[in-house]
């Protein structure tokens, strides 16, 4: 009833234009004090502090301001241009170019939103131009932006690592074959569109522009081999991983490219300083919520009237997989993560799901929840960009939303296909 009457409440507010962190955060508050009184309010103190502070959550700033570098230095317009020379020329190659880039980009920011504003800024206008619609242009860059969380670094998988107490870098490393399969998936979807819609090549091959092309982006590629070559070697943590993106984009940015002066500099600062106090507030109310839906018992709770259903791991990611798409459509990620991972964590252990393979259920859930109005926060970014309407670039993206789709299936009834890589490589 607990959990009934707070998610009852929580969609509420969501519903009438509360932002979604102080939604949280009077959701949580007034818990308390129906509950408990008045007295558990020195609890909320403490759990907006804590949940916000701890360690692993120091990369999500870096890498959001890694990613708002790339944007404002060149980076970004650079990756564009070697991957255009490189699959061009296939019919649909700009679209394709889309994708590619994005997983690329997914590489360094670990955020669909920074990836679709980076690549959607330069590409979205491009393909318009060259004959795609602008729901075509907008569901492409929206729906490729969503490997960005799937492909590691990702800013959803710290999170859920912090919270899960579980190793981010096997995370990271579990999330790779579903986010290249994704990418490759994707980019068919577009190749057979183009061909049904006779979207043009965009130039022919030529393997001078290739490395000419190469040649200007080499340091841009230098990127995700010193952040991923880092962290999966051991030598760096994620969170170190993070602090190298920044120093990398900063070096390549000001003193290699040279398109990144102190103005610009402070400009991406501020951004950065803004969309992380958004995610931290986020992060800290949705902590003292959880605080009290713990205190309340409601995970436990929910174990027990679920196992008392079943135990059966594949129905139970199953009713899993409901819940996390149906709260995807509501609530960001961040907020769903901390909502609903400390509360189902309990049942995912009991019934003997890895938590490692639960966390890319997870993510995959929250990358088709960033596509599904009407929260579907990398859609609404995309679409501001194309200028095209929502829901009818909704309808254009189902085929691209049915390829992620069909990777969080593979992935929940499949598990080697995100834990394989991490059994070889321990």
């Amino acid at each position: 009833m607990i959990l009934l009457l707070t998610t009852v409440a929580l969609i509420t507010l969501i519903m009438i234009n509360v932002p979604i962190a102080v939604a949280i955060g009077i959701v949580a508050v007034g818990g308390f004090l129906m509950t408990t009184g008045s007295s558990s309010l020195y609890d909320v103190s403490i759990a907006l502090y804590t949940g916000a502070t701890s360690f692993p959550l120091i990369a999500i700033p870096l890498f959001i301001l890694a990613g708002n570098l790339m944007n404002t230095s060149g980076i970004s317009v650079r990756l564009i241009n070697f991957i255009t020379a490189l699959i061009g020329f296939v019919r649909g190659g700009l679209g394709m170019v889309n994708i590619g880039v994005s997983m690329v980009f997914a590489e360094i920011s670990g955020s669909a939103v920074a990836d679709v504003a980076a690549t959607g800024t330069v590409l979205i206008p491009e393909m318009k131009k060259r004959g795609y619609s602008r729901t075509m242009a907008a569901a492409i860059t929206s729906s490729s932006a969503s490997l960005a969380i799937i492909i590691p670094p990702s800013i959803p998988m710290i999170l859920y690592g912090a919270i899960a107490e579980v190793s981010v870098l096997k995370l990271f490393v579990a999330g790779v074959v579903p986010g290249v399969l994704g990418g490759f998936l994707l980019m068919v979807v577009t190749y057979v569109l183009a061909v049904r819609y006779n979207l043009p090549r965009d130039e022919r091959f030529d393997l001078c522009n290739v490395w000419r092309t190469f040649r200007e982006a080499f340091w841009a590629l230098t990127m995700p081999v010193i952040i991923l070559g880092g962290i999966f070697s051991g030598l760096v943590t994620a969170t170190e991983g993070a602090g190298l993106a920044v120093l990398a984009a900063l070096v390549i940015g000001m003193f290699i490219y040279r398109d990144l002066d102190v103005r610009r500099l402070r400009r991406t600062m501020l951004e950065g300083i803004s969309q992380t106090g958004v995610v931290m507030f986020l992060v800290a109310t949705s902590a003292a919520l959880g605080l009290f839906l713990t205190q309340a018992q409601v995970p436990q709770q929910l174990a027990a009237q679920i196992t008392d259903f079943t135990t059966n791991p594949l129905v139970v990611l199953a009713l899993l997989n409901v819940l996390l798409m149906v709260l995807g459509m509501f609530l960001h990620g961040a907020a769903a993560i901390i909502l609903v991972v400390p509360i189902v964590l309990p049942l995912v252990r009991e019934v003997g799901i890895d938590p490692i393979h639960f966390g890319i259920i997870v993510t995959l859930n929250l990358a088709i929840g960033q596509q599904t109005p009407p929260v579907a926060s990398v859609l609404i970014t995309a679409c501001s960009i194309a200028k095209a309407g929502i829901w009818e670039t909704t309808r254009t993206n189902l085929p691209f939303i049915a390829v992620l789709a069909f990777i969080l299936l593979l992935v929940t009834y499949v598990p080697f296909v995100s834990l394989g890589l991490t059994e070889y490589l321990q």
